[in-house]
């Protein structure tokens, strides 16, 4: 596989659903390393970019490189074995399964000598130790959403992508998020949709953002005062 600097590369994409396009014209780059948010008001097209990257979504033009690879041939499974992990805003378990069960489906890029090996993700997530036997859908929403990382991870990405980790999560379990994410960030890549300003702009190096499918503004996260216009700008 060809080697790049950047975990994501997207170029001139455009996507929707059917005949309503979302998307328009957008080229980005996502760092290798790092954390990246990506933020904009509810309709944005943020969850839109989320599931065309990751697959879900046939993109009506551009491109899309993952670690120097252009992936448009490729459907979700071959892009999963390919290195990203997607969680998304909303089924991210099996209800009916066990946290185990759920674990294990995560770990399918895996040789298979690793697959049920899972001592990385309870070390990020310490507490799910004691929940293995426990049905998913019987968990609170904030431990599902643990859960829905947790299965991520178990494939190890090198690309992981997240849509509203914290939405409608006790802060506990938020802390617990944020000290996972910044873990993993420092030795893979991490592209975050999060409502939550101030959690991923004290996590992230970058943040994108995204009004009404076009990316308008691309700010480092150490510049404190663009991020304050930024804040303004989805608050009005």
């Amino acid at each position: 596989m060809p080697k790049s600097n950047s975990s994501l590369s997207v170029s001139e994409l455009e996507s929707g659903y059917l005949s309503s396009q979302v998307l328009f014209d957008l080229t980005f780059e996502i760092p290798a390393i790092g954390i990246t948010a990506l933020v904009g008001r509810n309709g944005a097209g943020k969850s839109t970019l989320l599931q065309t990257v990751a697959g879900f979504i046939k993109p009506t033009k551009g491109d899309i490189e993952l670690f120097g690879e252009s992936v448009l041939r490729f459907g979700p499974f071959e892009r999963t074995k390919r290195g990203v992990g997607y969680v998304p805003q909303e089924r991210s378990v099996f209800s009916d399964l066990s946290v185990k069960e759920n674990l294990l489906m995560g770990g399918v890029r895996l040789p298979k000598s690793d697959r049920e090996d899972l001592t990385f993700v309870l070390n990020l997530f310490p507490k799910l130790a004691d929940r293995l036997s426990q049905k998913a859908g019987t968990m609170s929403g904030g431990e599902r959403k643990m859960v829905g990382i947790a299965r991520a991870l178990m494939g190890k990405p090198r690309l992981l992508m997240m849509d509203e980790p914290t939405e409608g999560v006790w802060h506990g379990v938020v802390d617990e998020i944020k000290e996972c994410l910044v873990q993993y960030g420092k030795e893979n890549s991490i592209l975050i949709v999060e409502q939550n300003l101030d959690f991923v702009t004290n996590i992230a190096s970058q943040v994108l953002l995204l009004e009404r499918g076009v990316l308008t503004r691309k700010v480092n996260a150490s510049d404190k005062a663009l991020l304050e216009e930024l804040k303004g700008r989805l608050t009005v």
